[in-house]
């Protein structure tokens, strides 16, 4: 067998297996194979461990943002706790004053509606008016001091909420228009208890003049 031809020292040297060396061509394709074939597998690997990153990230982050939305949510709520108490007790005890005015209310009404003068017949007339004058007068102290309880902004503007609630307004001051029947009604109002002194004074005077003509 004739010798390899001896390559000269400035030629590269390369480690390049031979029929010679017991390696044959598919040989080595079969190592070239295995090679990529565990290149690819590496690559697998990689791909799968940079998802897997990816998602414990994501999970981080979430993490994260659960525990800065459940602690601000957390803070929200206590302070909305602590207000809605307060508001409650501040309700509680505003529902409480309005059924004391409510219960005051219906007893001056039901006083208002006890007020007849046909009634004060064979009484002391004088003595009856004085009394529901004075219930009145009560009514109208009641109505004013817990006015301002019911609607504190009646203060300010002068209007009364009460009235304008049910349909009508009830204002004293010179600046509203009064019509005829409202005039009517004050008119009879004022001069009911004038009225009656004068039937009373009128009966006593016949009654006299009668006992006088019978003697």
């Amino acid at each position: 067998m004739p010798e390899r031809a001896r390559p000269s020292s400035d030629e590269p040297l390369l480690d390049l297996p031979s029929d010679d060396d017991g390696m044959s061509t598919e040989a080595l394709e079969n190592q070239v194979q295995k090679a990529q074939e565990a290149l690819l597998s590496l690559k697998r690997q990689q791909d799968q461990i940079e998802r897997q990153k990816r998602e414990l990230e994501e999970l981080s982050r979430r993490q994260e943002q659960l525990s800065q939305g459940r602690g601000e949510m957390v803070e929200k709520f206590t302070r909305a706790v602590v207000v809605l108490e307060r508001e409650t007790y501040e309700a509680r005890k505003r529902v409480e004053m309005l059924e004391s005015i409510h219960e005051s209310f219906s007893a001056h009404m039901d006083a208002m509606d006890a007020i007849n003068p046909k009634t004060w017949e064979g009484l002391d007339i004088n003595k009856e008016l004085n009394k529901a004058l004075s219930a009145v007068d009560d009514a109208r102290a009641e109505y004013t001091s817990s006015l301002p309880k019911i609607s504190p902004e009646s203060d300010s503007d002068g209007t009364d909420p009460m009235a304008i609630s049910a349909g009508y307004q009830m204002d004293y001051s010179h600046e509203a228009p009064r019509d005829f029947l409202y005039w009517l009604k004050a008119g009879f109002a004022f001069t009911l208890p004038i009225v009656i002194l004068g039937i009373v004074f009128l009966l006593v005077l016949i009654s006299s003049a009668s006992h006088t003509t019978t003697q």
